[in-house]
């Protein structure tokens, strides 16, 4: 096993070093979702005013694109520090909205119970964006350090990187497949078909399944007390 992926890991590295940098657009768009969704949650469930996070979000979202519009090169190194910084707001504001969600079901709230309801399925939803954003900027040391091939050990492994005959050509994950396992791991509570390597993302997927399961099963029971 540590054979082919050492083979996987050199034939991935040779793979992005002729590959350009990844464009930033799919993954801006997908924070934006999640800045309009934090947004939508009532002010109840928001620490402070409920258009702060989203804004300074919105804000941090436009500074990167607009310095660095194109695909991710050279001159992103100095951004990845504002990128992460970024992803941490996000999620510390939608833990703390998922906290005040789980107090408010199991203790109760002046909200109406179907808003509740909606409220989870949108903090649910800005958890597996978040999530997915943290496995893309942290595996093999970003994007840009995945596509200059300038650190060779995973973090993730994919099939692809077993198996090269899965593909055609150079291989390297972008976003959507870090979204993709981001959402599986919130649904199935645990791993699939990519596996985490080291201790930093298995802590990172494991906080995930916790929150997703803790979201899934209060809100779960509120739901079947309102369907009834």
């Amino acid at each position: 096993m540590r054979a082919k992926l050492s083979t996987a890991a050199r034939a991935g590295s040779l793979g992005k070093s002729l590959l350009s940098g990844e464009s930033r657009w799919i993954a801006a768009g997908a924070a934006i979702v999640a800045a309009i969704l934090q947004l939508r949650l009532p002010e109840a469930l928001s620490i402070g005013p409920s258009a702060l996070v989203p804004g300074v979000s919105a804000a941090i979202i436009a500074f990167l694109l607009g310095l660095n519009p194109g695909r991710l090169n050279a001159e992103s190194t100095n951004l990845r520090a504002l990128s992460i910084g970024l992803i941490a707001i996000m999620t510390l504001s939608n833990l703390s909205s998922l906290g005040l969600l789980l107090h408010s079901l199991l203790n109760g709230s002046s909200i109406e119970g179907r808003r509740l309801v909606y409220a989870a399925v949108e903090i649910w939803l800005t958890g597996v964006i978040v999530f997915g954003l943290w496995l893309w900027e942290l595996d093999r040391g970003g994007p840009l350090a995945r596509a200059m091939g300038t650190k060779i050990h995973p973090d993730l492994l994919f099939p692809q990187m077993v198996d090269p005959s899965l593909c055609h050509g150079p291989w390297m994950p972008t976003f959507l497949d870090y979204l993709y396992v981001s959402l599986t791991n919130s649904t199935a509570f645990s791993p699939t078909d990519t596996m985490p390597l080291t201790g930093r993302v298995k802590m990172l997927m494991s906080a995930e399944s916790l929150a997703s399961l803790a979201t899934i099963a209060v809100v779960g029971a509120r739901a079947v007390n309102i369907l009834k």
